[in-house]
C-alpha cells in the first residue's frame, strides 16, 4: 500500500511517499530550463534552455528544448528532443529567477561576430565569381578555325 501525497514548498511541488520526496515540475512552452548534457566519458555540461514545444506522440511523448551552447568565441542554439528514451541528458526547471546564467549582450555580440564573419565569406565568394566571369570568359568562346581553301 503506497501512501503518496503532493505538497507545495516555497512554490515547488513535491510528491511525498512517507520516507522520500520527489520533485514534480510543471513545464510549459516558454519556461526556462537547465539542460545537463554529457560531453565526454564522464564529463557533463549545464546549458541554459527554454521549452519550445511538446509533441504528444502516443508511443514517445517528447519535450522540445532549445538550448545555448556558449563558448569563448561563439554561441550556438541547439535542440534537444527529451523523452523516455533520452540518454545522457537531464532537464530541470530553472528556479533561480534572480540569477540568469546567460548574458544576453554577450550572446548577441557573439552572433554579430559570426554574422560579420559569414558576410565577409560571402563578399569573398562574390569577388571570386566576378573574377571567374571576367577572366574565364574566353574559355567558352567558340574557337574560329580558318576556312579551308
Amino acid at each position: 500500500m503506497q501512501n503518496k501525497t503532493i505538497i507545495e514548498v516555497n512554490g515547488v511541488k513535491l510528491e511525498v511517499d512517507l520516507r522520500s520526496a520527489r520533485r514534480i515540475d510543471e513545464l510549459k512552452v516558454g519556461d526556462r530550463v537547465k539542460v545537463l548534457k554529457k560531453k565526454y566519458s564522464d564529463e557533463f555540461a549545464i546549458h541554459a534552455g527554454t521549452i519550445v514545444g511538446f509533441e504528444p506522440f502516443t508511443q514517445l511523448p517528447t519535450i522540445i528544448i532549445a538550448y545555448l551552447e556558449v563558448s569563448y568565441d561563439k554561441a550556438e542554439i541547439k535542440f534537444e528532443y527529451f523523452n523516455s528514451k533520452s540518454k545522457d541528458v537531464e532537464i530541470v526547471k530553472s528556479i533561480d529567477e534572480d540569477q540568469l546564467e546567460v548574458n544576453k549582450a554577450d550572446v548577441l555580440s557573439k552572433f554579430d561576430r559570426e554574422i560579420a564573419k559569414k558576410e565577409g565569406e560571402i563578399a569573398d565568394l562574390k569577388l571570386r565569381k566576378e573574377y571567374f566571369v571576367r577572366e574565364f570568359k574566353h574559355y567558352w568562346e567558340a574557337i574560329e578555325r580558318p576556312a579551308e581553301v
